[in-house]
């Protein structure tokens, strides 16, 4: 485990998988409304003990699994009495694997560094669960992985999720680093639960043939209310990259994204409107998806090979895209800046110059709004 915390609360998210290196992410917060901030409090738990009392040796060298195993064992007699706590004082404790139970707090003193044993032979290999899932491109089964899971960093998909909080994380993938989702074609559509009030901020984030951060294209329940600032996206195929096509439905809107520093992109920003598959033929290809009211603002970008890519829907054009002091600086290889069609917006302050579609043709007050605590957007 790393020495840096990793608070994680989750209700009703769909799919949230975070591994390591995430010092908070928070889903569902009653109090957040999707708003970053530390207010961690526990509840007390009556019954206490140390892991020193189960004859743990923190010198980074004693193996201590058995009394990590032995102590929830002893604590699962305390569930039905209000739970307890296993207290893990400063020091580096070797372990093999051992399962938590519940109503149990685990609690690492500053100092405190879980470490797992490097030995293959401690590490049971579990059985394989069969996949029930229809395959994204066609049924059928899966492509075998090249992956499986050694020295992952982190990885986040938030689907159908509100009230989410992503912060201080390094985040490092082939694909998207982060990706926001909720819900597929008339599946998403009948289900009706969107991704709303999702705060992120000082993230750093790389994605070598995807998009540093992605909204879509799965986003047929919809998804609003997202503030992203001081972020750093570097080494990415795409930056910032909005994603939908015929037959989602939904909407993406009320995105507001500020503060970034980009370095070595083929393409800063796009809204593409013909992404991805469908997961079978009874999609509804007259259902448009709504793309608007999205704000990007005080962007500087070194190494950028195509500023923008907006390609919009003839039937749902994407509006009020809205484009504020945005700085890039393009690189030799390219051939054009912007490439824009079925898209309207504003800008002030962009370089290089975005295409006609962007310049004027939305009033500034339609664009530049700010997201309240409560989740709501207002117009500035």
């Amino acid at each position: 485990m790393h020495e840096r915390s990793c608070h994680i609360f989750l209700n009703r998210v769909a799919l949230l998988l975070l591994l390591a290196l995430c010092n908070a992410i928070k889903v569902n917060g009653e109090e957040s409304n999707g708003q970053c901030f530390h207010k961690l409090t526990l509840d007390p738990r009556p019954h206490s003990v140390s892991i020193l009392e189960f004859g743990a040796v923190g010198d980074g060298k004693t193996l201590n699994t058995i009394a990590f195993q032995n102590a929830i064992f002893y604590l699962k007699s305390f569930a039905d009495k209000g739970g307890a706590q296993l207290y893990v004082p400063p020091g580096r404790w070797l372990t093999e694997s051992f399962n938590l139970t519940s109503h149990l707090t685990l609690f690492l003193e500053k100092g405190a560094v879980i470490l797992g044993s490097q030995d293959p032979s401690h590490w049971d290999i579990v059985e394989p669960l069969p996949s029930y899932g229809r395959g994204i491109e066609l049924p059928g089964g899966r492509y075998r992985s090249l992956v499986n899971g050694y020295m992952l960093r982190d990885v986040i998909i938030t689907d159908s999720s509100d009230n989410v909080c992503i912060e201080d994380c390094n985040i490092s993938m082939g694909h998207d680093a982060i990706a926001l989702k909720s819900g597929w074609d008339e599946y998403g559509i009948a289900y009706g639960r969107p991704t709303t009030n999702v705060h992120v901020r000082r993230v750093h984030l790389q994605s070598s043939s995807g998009s540093s951060l992605a909204f879509g294209s799965e986003m047929s329940g919809g998804i609003s209310n997202v503030q992203v600032e001081q972020v750093h996206l570097y080494n990415s195929l795409s930056g910032i990259e909005f994603r939908t096509a015929r037959g989602r439905g939904g909407y993406i809107k009320e995105i507001i994204v500020s503060d970034v520093d980009l370095l070595n992109m083929n393409t800063a920003f796009s809204a593409i409107g013909d992404y991805g598959f469908h997961p079978d033929d009874k999609f509804d290809p007259h259902a448009f998806p709504v793309l608007e009211k999205i704000t990007l603002q005080n962007i500087v970008g070194t190494n950028i090979t195509v500023a923008g890519n907006f390609t919009g829907i003839q039937e749902s054009p994407f509006t009020s895209i809205c484009l504020s002091n945005i700085s890039l600086s393009i690189n030799a290889a390219s051939s054009t800046s912007w490439v824009c069609s079925y898209v309207s917006g504003f800008s002030d302050s962009v370089f290089p110059e975005p295409c006609p579609d962007l310049e004027n043709s939305t009033t500034s007050s339609s664009c530049f709004f700010l997201l309240k605590p409560n989740g709501k957007a207002a117009v500035l």
